[in-house]
């Protein structure tokens, strides 16, 4: 039996809008509270990750993963970055962190063990050289500032 092409279309149609609208990021809700406003005030300043002369070593926060360090690293080498997007503005959509002028935050990829594509962790740098730094293993979803302290290294 022959169905009516008008049944096709239309089923095509509506896989168009869920795929749509499966790619989109769900909107905050207005009373939730976002992720930035539960971060502690105290957060050390930033050390650069390794002085020219190599006379110190990094000691990172203990919930970042071993990848992280290496995209840490990368950071303060500038480049060569894994990914192309690696470097570029990190636009802050979601509104989860401070708001800053447009070119403030970028984005580096922490890569991901067994993932095929550039998973969903994430460095977000902010200022020019990096003065804050995020974190987030949920694709921008919340964010952990953090600070990198130096630490002498015993030769």
């Amino acid at each position: 039996m022959r169905r009516p092409a008008w049944i096709f279309l239309a089923l095509f149609v509506l896989l168009g809008l869920w795929l749509w609208s499966q790619q989109r990021a769900p909107a905050p809700a207005a009373s939730a509270p976002t992720a930035v406003a539960a971060l502690p005030q105290a957060v050390p300043a930033p050390v650069h990750p390794r002085a020219p002369d190599g006379a110190t070593a990094s000691r990172y926060p203990a919930f970042l993963p071993v990848e992280a360090h290496a995209a840490l690293q990368r950071i303060a080498d500038g480049g060569p970055y894994p990914f192309r997007q690696d470097g570029s503005v990190f636009q802050n959509r979601e509104h989860r962190l401070p708001a800053q002028p447009r070119g403030y935050y970028r984005e580096y990829t922490v890569a991901t063990p067994g993932a095929s594509d550039r998973g969903a962790r994430r460095i977000i740098t902010g200022g020019e050289p990096p003065r804050e730094y995020w974190y987030t293993d949920d694709h921008y979803r919340s964010f952990r500032r953090f600070g990198i302290e130096a630490a002498e290294v015993s030769r």
